[in-house]
């Protein structure tokens, strides 16, 4: 066991993941998050459940924060009983945030004594939780260095991207090249569907041919049994990274065409109840654009 335990704001999807390589690699874990079923969920891991952040932050030097968004991240660092003030030095963020505010926050919270570490993690949760997941990492090379061991342990392979707000722009545009190749496998079998053709064995074909990507092997699974929970990547948190993705967008004057038809795709889940499947299930947003047939 090390010697300083971690603290672990948000236990998620990711932030279960996260907690089992955290304790897999012998560190203590104490984490805390609004939902009392996740931290009993923690506790069956064997971290220990907080009642509250303050109760985290005083007993801990870091902190790895993996909340929704960034209003969360802000609350979790500056609002009350909140990070500052307490015995975190080192905060870790491995949400997908608003890179330009992340980067304010950093400068705002390193005048009151914490280092903000900016770690969004390519990968789904069970990516993570086999170590298989890329973290991006920006902020105060020092701070990093410090905290490599707690990095390393979530995330064997990881990328030092530069300052504050770097990662999450890296982590923006890895994501939008990734729900893009996700929508065009998902339309790839809904038009073997249209065809006649078998989906799973066509998902094969795929994968055997010049079109294969990794999407394939990870949301496989979903697209051949047409199940889609539990989920390892859920549709609204596709949705909301690429609506953040799209203002990042419009503030530098880039159009994202096929990031807007994504988007789209994953606002016609929501609306038809499917906010909480894995974000695979935009297949049927597009068997929902078929039309009637034609046949007599």
């Amino acid at each position: 066991m090390h010697d300083a335990r971690v603290g672990l704001i948000g236990i998620g999807l990711m932030g279960s993941a996260i907690a089992r390589r955290l304790l897999a690699a012998q560190f203590g874990v104490i984490g805390y998050d609004v939902d009392a079923h996740k931290r009993g969920a923690l506790s069956a891991l064997g971290g220990v459940a907080a009642d509250s952040v303050a109760e985290v932050a005083v007993a801990c030097s870091i902190a790895v924060l993996a909340v929704f968004d960034t209003d969360q991240v802000e609350q979790v660092v500056e609002g009350p009983s909140g990070l500052l003030g307490t015995a975190v030095r080192t905060a870790i963020c491995m949400s997908t945030c608003d890179p330009d505010r992340i980067g304010a926050l950093a400068k705002r919270v390193a005048a009151r004594g914490i280092a903000l570490l900016e770690v969004p993690v390519s990968g789904t949760s069970a990516q993570v939780a086999r170590g298989d997941g890329v973290a991006l990492v920006a902020g105060d090379a020092a701070a990093a260095e410090a905290a490599s061991a707690v990095i390393e342990a979530i995330c064997p392979r990881r990328y030092h991207i530069g300052a504050a707000g770097d990662g999450g722009r890296a982590k923006l545009v890895v994501n939008l090249v990734l729900g893009i190749n996700r929508a065009a496998v998902a339309e790839g079998l809904a038009f073997a569907e249209a065809l006649g053709l078998d989906r799973a064995r066509l998902l094969d074909v795929a994968k055997g041919s010049a079109a294969y990507s990794q999407v394939m092997d990870v949301k496989g699974a979903f697209w051949s049994q047409d199940r889609f929970e539990p989920p390892m990547s859920r549709v609204d948190q596709s949705l909301k990274d690429f609506d953040l993705m799209r203002e990042v967008a419009r503030r530098v004057g880039q159009s994202l065409p096929f990031a807007s038809l994504y988007a789209e795709l994953m606002g016609d889940c929501v609306a038809h109840g499917e906010a909480a499947k894995d974000n695979a299930i935009l297949i049927n947003a597009i068997r929902r654009r078929r039309s009637p047939s034609m046949s007599a």
